[in-house]
């Protein structure tokens, strides 16, 4: 990806008692989180998440970060501190522990042991540190604090990052639920105590910097849910993250006050919530939850189920139900619960699996029709007090997209901070924080790593055009003999198309014109193999975008005798 400025080059060396700070994902984006700090030559790393693919991307399933400006530096890497255990979070943190696998990984109880589930599935056993709210741990040049925040996953962190450059307070994701489920609250006492201190550089949370107001409490929620579950004739289905560890506890809660066994359906959704559970953050009565494969067998008004796919994700479970894709099928009568918020892109995936949902007769209820799900991050109001909480020097909105970002360095306009200490920054824009100030200084590369099937990195954007042009427009193969000797013509050409809507008689238009651009090519003395195929190529394309106004994948196949 670019950076807002072109003209910027690489970056200068470090000075003496400065802090850099490069975000290799996260802003500009929902996702892909991560942010490298720079102290004397060593590397403290916050946060490494994944991005998912969009529509346009066919083919990928996940989207990392690039590693390549750390990778020649892995060993001077302290630590990876991650705030909490969302997948925008974590998910990059087995591609990374493949390139360096004792990397300190540092986070909450609930955090490392979601970690450790997912890394065993990569045959990668971490080198943890657990740590908790409040406590103070060095690594390396870098002390970091740890403060409680509120998010819709338990154990989420902020962290203060101690260096001689000065104070950094990196949010992590929050909101400032004041009756939240779990009761644990954002530690705004905490965020005071460092703004009289004096915060040099605030990172905060951006996704909800549009959104005026504080955000519903999670208690709002469970109502809500209660009644969808209590007036529901048949079964119920519930999608949701496979991390929302509050949502999952008032759906087995509501589910079991109305007599309703409960099966989770989903790997990740089974293997997350077996984690909470072991861990005690989530409370499930002995009996209450049945294995999916026998929920079948049950009568329709005494299951609940809840599984994964609440983004139209094509291979989630709720998705393949409304495929008629998956054991499960969805009967009239059922009704869903798409328990979760929409991520920016996702809105067309989502409408299909509503759609194809309805289709079968199941009533959906979703955030359109009803208030089932309340966001996990702050609202302009709340972020608006945060800043007058801490009163930093500098700041750089995080975590979001560009209106986000632009939305968020607005809110800390208003409150004081002089515009030219609000750095609005790329993914691979380079920050230092010298003598007080934040400075963009540079940009290093920060594209796009793809990740499809066990290939990593291998897919470039080149591929995925060629993707997308194979998909929206088709193929077109001409199969040419060719005499290596004199550049003639020996054989063919024969024609082939898939999904292109060309009728194969058309063609019969074309070829003779293939075979007079051939002509004309040899009598020019033109033997080179390459050249012969772009002659074709270029032949046909002109040919069927004069016709027919498309662009079809055109490839020669050129036979050599």
């Amino acid at each position: 990806m670019s950076h807002p400025h072109p003209e910027l080059g690489l970056p200068p060396a470090l000075p003496e008692g400065a802090l850099r700070i490069v975000a290799l994902g996260g802003l500009g984006e929902i996702g892909r989180n991560m942010a490298v700090f720079e102290y004397e030559g060593r590397l403290l790393i916050v946060d490494c998440g994944v991005l998912f693919p969009e529509p346009d991307q066919p083919g990928i399933d996940l989207i990392l970060p690039d590693f390549e400006y750390i990778r020649d530096r892995l060993d001077d890497v302290e630590a990876v501190v991650l705030t909490h255990a969302h997948e925008d979070h974590i998910g990059a943190v087995p591609y990374l522990l493949r390139e360096r696998r004792d990397i300190p990984i540092v986070g909450s109880r609930l955090t490392l042991a979601l970690i450790e589930a997912k890394l065993t599935e990569h045959r990668i056993q971490p080198t943890k540190r657990e740590v908790v709210e409040g406590e103070r741990h060095r690594f390396g040049p870098f002390e970091c604090e740890f403060l409680a925040v509120n998010h819709s996953i338990p154990d989420a962190l902020a962290v203060a990052i101690r260096t001689p450059a000065g104070i950094v307070l990196h949010t992590g994701d929050f909101r400032m639920d004041q009756l939240p489920s779990d009761g644990r609250l954002t530690d705004l006492g905490g965020f005071a105590r460092l703004g009289a201190e004096g915060v040099d550089l605030l990172m905060s949370d951006s996704t909800n910097a549009e959104v005026p107001g504080f955000v519903t409490s999670e208690r709002e929620i469970a109502p809500v849910i209660d009644e969808v579950i209590r007036t529901a004739s048949k079964r119920v289905i519930v999608a949701s993250f496979a991390s929302h560890i509050h949502r999952v506890q008032q759906v087995i809660d509501s589910a079991e006050k109305h007599g309703r066994k409960v099966a989770l359906v989903g790997r990740s959704m089974v293997r997350n919530m077996g984690v909470a559970r072991d861990l005690g953050y989530l409370r499930v009565s002995p009996g209450l939850i049945v294995d999916s494969k026998e929920i079948e067998g049950w009568p329709p008004e005494d299951v609940v189920l809840i599984c994964t796919g609440s983004q139209g994700e094509p291979m989630a479970a709720l998705s393949r139900m409304a495929n008629r894709d998956h054991p499960i099928r969805i009967a009239e009568g059922d009704t869903v619960l798409l328990a979760s918020s929409l991520v920016p892109g996702n809105e067309t995936a989502v409408n299909n699996v509503i759609n194809g949902l309805s289709r079968w007769g199941a009533r959906v209820v979703h955030k359109g029709n009803a208030k089932v799900h309340v966001s996990g991050h702050a609202a302009a109001g709340e972020l608006l007090y945060v800043l007058n909480l801490t009163r930093p020097s500098n700041f750089m909105p995080v975590h979001g997209e560009w209106r986000h970002l632009r939305a968020h360095a607005k809110l800390a306009a208003l409150t004081g901070v002089p515009d030219d200490h609000i750095v609005i920054a790329e993914d691979g824009v380079v920050v230092d924080l010298v003598d007080g100030r934040a400075k963009i200084v540079g940009a290093v590369p920060a594209g796009y790593v793809y990740v499809d099937g066990t290939s990593v990195g291998d897919v470039t954007d080149f591929a995925l055009k060629d993707r997308r042009i194979l998909g929206e427009e088709g193929f077109i193969s001409i199969v040419i003999v060719v005499d290596t000797a004199t550049g003639k013509l020996a054989g063919g050409p024969e024609i082939h198309a898939r999904g292109s809507g060309i009728d194969p008689a058309m063609f019969d238009d074309i070829l003779p014109q293939v075979e007079r651009a051939l002509q004309e090519n040899a009598a020019d003395g033109v033997v080179d193999i390459q050249q012969v195929r772009r002659v074709v190529r270029r032949t046909v394309g002109r040919w069927v975008s004069d016709t027919y106004r498309r662009r079809p994948m055109i490839i020669p196949v050129v036979v050599e005798v």
